[in-house]
């Protein structure tokens, strides 16, 4: 625990330029007023590393709000890693801070309400700014890429990323989608705008902007067909032939697919509870070029990269000339909390690509993914995006576009939290009951999978080839790793297509299989 900074504020009220709105017609919440405020104030520098926080009480009192509203930011803040709670006090975490960035941050507005006009695109840096990663030169010799078929394949109960396929609200997307044929005029069957729909760019960027802390202008966005196709662009834009590519490991297999298909070095890095961790002395001895991973919500170990490691990999990539992937999956799906924000967002012109997909948040045949690259990248990368790209499912667009925009899209996400909710409690109370063999379950109580780490004495491939002989889909953990270690063996269970009532009796087949297979081994 840190000692408490003696340049401590004695009120922290009075590093705020303005008292919190309270008013009925305020445009955001005093929850995320607070919570905007106190991580400003900490990235800026004004509440100091082992800086002690008043207490909730008193804090409250000093702003005339509820104590529930200042417990529920401290939550949140030391789910991210900003602070750190203690029986004697609560500090700010330390943090790598870029000067630059806490610069930037001091200029940066406060959050937009939805009824807010999009800003406009960010400003070029100034002069002394640290030269932007420069793009590959891929982008301008254009090579073709074959996309791999893949077998059509039904979902078995317990498969992991598949999302509630019956609860998807199936006849208000049909109405909105027939009302946009409707409506359609003969333009709207040709070609679209390359990068997307104009309307959907905007709806993302809003969405975004409140939800996920994204800072990014409609012109950033790019629109692609499902996040694969987003990750084999990223490569195709950020990477050249020889470069190094470093990646979470255990790690996403589309990605892991996307960078072997390129001609790019793979340097795995290992994960723990607070993500991805990358020695220092591996930067100064071979920096990558693209560095991928999933903060909010690793996958598959579910583990946060906490707000230190993102701040130093940001300083870290712009000192380096290294491009951040961010591939922010699933995380609109949190079930204690606030969704974790986005290291997008964190500081201002960061590094970083942004990959999002609406396979789990809407439905996967969709094939709807976008991409927020960097103001500059956007402005260097915009004509070969127009040549990599065409315009394709302008309707589908056009209605998500709608079904964002009428707030059916943020009812739609409220209704599977809390379904998701309920499936991953009722798969944490079958595994707790019901599952025989020693385990642990890893991961945050996020997204639409649990993972579950086994002995090597049960082998997790063997067990899963067998469970879906059986008619069950989980996945083999040590399938996800570049380099195999021995915690690498357990099983990723996914839980988001598999109704509650099912999960007990699935649980008890699966624990029957993994105790038949420790039993073959010795």
């Amino acid at each position: 625990m840190p000692a408490p900074h003696d340049q401590t504020p004695q009120n922290v009220a009075d590093l705020f330029d303005s008292p919190l709105n309270t008013t009925p017609e305020r445009s955001s919440s005093l929850q995320k007023q607070l919570l905007t405020r106190l991580k400003l104030a900490i990235l800026e520098g004004r509440l100091p590393a082992g800086a002690r926080l008043p207490a909730s009480r008193t804090l409250a009192d000093n702003l005339a709000i509820s104590r529930n509203t200042v417990s529920i930011v401290y939550d949140q803040l030391a789910a991210e890693g900003f602070i750190l709670p203690h029986r004697l006090g609560t500090h700010v975490a330390h943090l790598c801070l870029d000067p630059l960035s806490a610069t930037k941050a001091t200029q940066s507005a406060q959050p937009k309400s939805p009824n807010d006009s999009p800003s406009p695109p960010p400003p070029s840096p100034p002069n002394d700014t640290p030269p932007t990663p420069r793009a590959s030169r891929r982008i301008q010799r254009l090579p073709a890429t074959r996309h791999a078929a893949r077998a059509d394949e039904s979902p078995l109960p317990f498969t992991p990323g598949v999302p509630a396929l019956t609860r998807f609200p199936s006849s208000t997307w049909r109405r909105t989608l027939e009302r946009v044929m409707r409506e359609a005029q003969p333009r709207h069957y040709h070609y679209g705008d390359p990068l997307g729909e104009p309307a959907l760019r905007d709806a993302i960027a809003a969405h975004l902007r409140i939800s996920r802390g994204v800072r990014c202008h409609p012109s950033q966005v790019v629109i692609t067909e499902g996040a694969h196709e987003a990750l084999i662009l990223c490569v195709r834009l950020l990477t050249d032939p020889g470069d190094t590519v470093w990646m979470e490991d255990p790690g996403y297999r589309g990605a892991k697919a996307a960078f072997h298909a390129s001609d790019v070095r793979l340097q795995p890095l290992r994960v723990d509870n607070e993500g991805v961790m990358i020695p220092s002395e591996l930067w100064e001895r071979a920096p990558p070029r693209l560095v991928y991973v999933t903060p909010s919500h690793q996958y598959p170990l579910g583990s946060v990269l906490c707000a230190s490691r993102r701040l130093d990999l940001i300083a870290q990539a712009r000192r380096h000339g290294t491009w951040i992937l961010e591939d922010d999956y699933d995380s609109e799906f949190r079930h204690q909390g606030e969704p974790i924000a986005a290291m997008q967002g964190m500081v201002p012109d960061a590094p970083v690509v942004y990959v999002g997909t609406f396979s789990k948040t809407m439905f996967p045949a969709l094939r709807l993914g976008f991409l927020i690259l960097p103001a500059t990248l956007a402005t260097q990368a915009r004509d070969a995006l127009e040549e990599l790209l065409r315009g394709g499912h302008r309707f589908e667009q056009l209605a998500l576009a709608d079904f964002i925009r009428s707030g059916q899209f943020a009812r739609h996400l409220g209704r599977m939290r809390r379904l998701y909710r309920e499936r991953q409690t009722a798969l944490r109370n079958a595994l707790a009951s019901d599952f025989d063999p020693a385990y642990a379950v890893i991961g945050e109580r996020c997204g639409l999978h649990l993972t579950v780490r086994l002995d090597p004495a049960f082998p997790d491939q063997t067990i899963v080839a067998a469970a879906q002989r059986e008619g069950i889909g989980p996945r083999a953990l040590s399938s996800f790793a570049l380099d195999p270690q021995p915690t690498d063996n357990g099983l990723v269970i996914g839980y988001g297509d598999t109704d509650a009532t099912r999960i007990p009796e699935l649980v008890k087949r699966l624990a029957t299989l993994v105790a038949a297979h420790r039993s073959k081994a010795t």
